[in-house]
């Protein structure tokens, strides 16, 4: 009989994706709710026989007992609430800091179209701003 290996084997399902706007991860025909803060990011999903755990950048975001039934969607109620308040939080009105106006920014001087097409010479402009 040989030795077991150094590494221990890996046992069970695995898989990285990227978290949809619906913070679900499919498995099999089920659907696991995961931490709504990681949509959009890469996260590490696991399986076994017992639990579904879900992790971003080593951080377990998701922790499920698994569901052997078929079409099931678990939910965990704290993803809900955080998902509500991401929501409230997207739909503010964001303030203006004293100072910043976005007019101001958006404004410029028509000549500078003009001289960039080249239907005012440059030259010939500036001359002209000299003698007013």
């Amino acid at each position: 009989m040989l030795p077991l290996p150094p590494i221990p084997l890996h046992l069970g399902w695995r898989n990285r994706i990227r978290l949809g706007r619906d913070y679900y991860v499919r498995l099999d025909t089920n659907d696991y709710s995961v931490d709504p803060a990681v949509i959009g990011r890469l996260v590490d999903v696991t399986a076994d026989l017992e639990r579904v755990r879900v992790r971003a950048n080593g951080r377990t975001v998701a922790d499920h007992p698994r569901i052997w039934a078929r079409a099931t969607t678990v939910t965990d109620t704290v993803h809900v609430e955080i998902a509500a308040a991401l929501r409230r939080q997207f739909q503010q009105p964001r303030a203006i800091a004293a100072g910043d106006d976005p007019a101001r920014d958006l404004t410029r001087d028509l000549g500078d179209y003009d001289r960039a097409f080249g239907l005012i010479d440059s030259a010939a402009d500036a001359a002209d701003e000299e003698v007013s």
